[in-house]
């Protein structure tokens, strides 16, 4: 079937090309039922040295990239948003879409939590703002699979012999090895400097100069062999069935987690959101866990903390939509390792265009950055001891009409041969304590600790 069905896309593909009047081309076809992780698995056996992954909370959303068809990339601050936007509406001009039309043409990518922070070298290849259209895409929407190639009209000879050789490999079975390797060195990101950054942040929240603000901290560990993102993306799937989950590859280094939180989704004049903010760790017995719950919906702190999210988001779709619908009190959001304060957001009659412009307005949430918003962020760049890259950043894919899904990057790690540096932080607002806001970090890494078959012991 394989052969077969190579030589359908190639042949497609080549008369395509040979009269295209746009630059690109695109072939969409169904497939059989395909593991999307072991899809990705395929991808440096096959020679992609750029690999995404995203799957909804559901799981029946689910794109998997392979290889880079088309790249959008900036290092500006101030107007990256509008860049990135601007350049998607020139790249959905430049397609010549065919086979199955009701799949646009998809970039998925993400933006750095701060532009203004100077990039460390762990970061890179992970710019302020970065989309790419994949050669590759399979995609599981609506329990359809569908395979897109996307290639330009002149020179495919050389993506044509990769997609080959990746076609050819998709129904062989690929083997997850049984075991994780060994950690070799765990090493704590400046432990004392974190908590004196939550001490003088408590300070300067109880002058009024601000009202909160999200402090994280990282932690690297080392291995006896590289990590394989597949294997460890497996294992998120399998540990966080209610989470979204993404990937994003760049020349070896990976980005990868398990995040609770959407930042926004739009479809059509439809945009929803969540507000998430305020946890606490499950409980060990039936009794405990609703026992902790109960305390983390009375808990003034928490609340607080969640209301000050509740507000802007609910500010900002009263501003773009024409009504917004949420509930009054704030629902328990449970995981595997925590539980969330949870309040969904659904704005009808969206006025803006492109998902990308919601992005724009809504980052960073009062849940990952603080508010008011520059002073947070002028206290995050003055404390926080590390670059936070794109973890805490939007994350998610956008298509030709401007519709897509974005989510917050926590829960996730960054992945480079044998090392992974793990992210987390908290809400600091005038009642926190230091020594509960790293607990509350370690229980925050725990899902990332899992799938890296690491026990969690502080």
């Amino acid at each position: 079937m394989a052969i077969v069905f190579q030589h359908k896309i190639q042949q497609q593909l080549h008369e395509l090309a040979a009269s295209a009047a746009r630059p690109f081309v695109s072939w969409t076809e169904p497939l059989e039922d395909i593991d999307p992780v072991s899809f990705f698995m395929q991808g440096p056996a096959c020679g992609f040295r750029e690999r995404f992954f995203w799957s909804d909370r559901s799981g029946g959303t689910v794109f998997v990239g392979l290889g880079s068809a088309y790249a959008i990339e900036t290092e500006e601050t101030d107007g990256r948003f509008q860049y990135i936007e601007q350049e998607r509406q020139r790249w959905a001009g430049q397609i010549e879409q065919h086979g199955e039309a009701d799949m646009p043409p998809l970039l998925f990518g993400g933006f750095s939590f701060d532009p203004h922070r100077p990039p460390a070298s762990v970061w890179r290849g992970f710019s302020a703002g970065k989309l790419v259209a994949p050669a590759v895409l399979l995609s599981v929407k609506n329990g359809r699979t569908l395979l897109t190639v996307t290639l330009p009209a002149g020179g495919m000879e050389r993506d044509m012999e990769r997609i080959g050789r990746l076609l050819r490999r998709m129904e062989e079975p690929l083997p997850f090895s049984a075991e994780f390797p060994t950690v070799i060195s765990d090493e704590e990101e400046e432990k004392e400097r974190w908590l004196a950054a939550v001490h003088e942040a408590i300070a300067s929240i109880r002058t009024g100069r601000l009202e909160k603000v999200v402090l994280a901290r990282a932690r690297r560990l080392a291995f006896n062999a590289v990590i394989d993102a597949a294997f460890v993306l497996r294992r998120l799937r399998e540990q966080q069935p209610f989470a979204y989950l993404f990937a994003f590859e760049q020349d070896g280094r990976c980005f990868i987690g398990a995040s609770p939180e959407q930042l926004v989704r739009k479809e059509g004049e439809t945009c929803r959101s969540v507000c998430l903010a305020g946890s606490v760790r499950r409980g060990g017995s039936v009794a405990e866990d609703e026992q902790l719950g109960a305390w983390l919906q009375a808990d003034s702190k928490n609340r607080e903390e969640h209301q000050f999210v509740v507000r802007m988001i609910r500010s900002l779709f009263s501003s773009v939509c024409e009504t917004v619908e949420m509930p009054a009190v704030p629902q328990l959001l449970k995981l595997p390792h925590i539980q969330h304060l949870c309040t969904p957001v659904v704005g009808r009659g969206c006025r803006e265009p492109s998902v990308l412009r919601l992005v724009e307005l809504m980052h960073p949430t009062p849940a990952l950055g603080g508010t008011p918003r520059e002073r947070a962020m002028e206290a995050i760049r003055s404390l926080e001891p590390l670059d936070r890259g794109w973890y805490a950043a939007p994350i998610g894919w956008v298509d030709a009409d401007g519709n897509g899904e974005w989510a917050v990057a926590i829960r996730s790690g960054l992945l480079e041969g044998n090392k992974a540096t793990l992210f987390a932080g908290c809400g600091i607002v005038a009642h926190s304590d230091p020594t509960s806001e790293y607990e509350e970090t370690n229980v925050k890494m725990a899902p990332m600790l899992s799938a890296l078959g690491v026990m969690n012991n502080d």
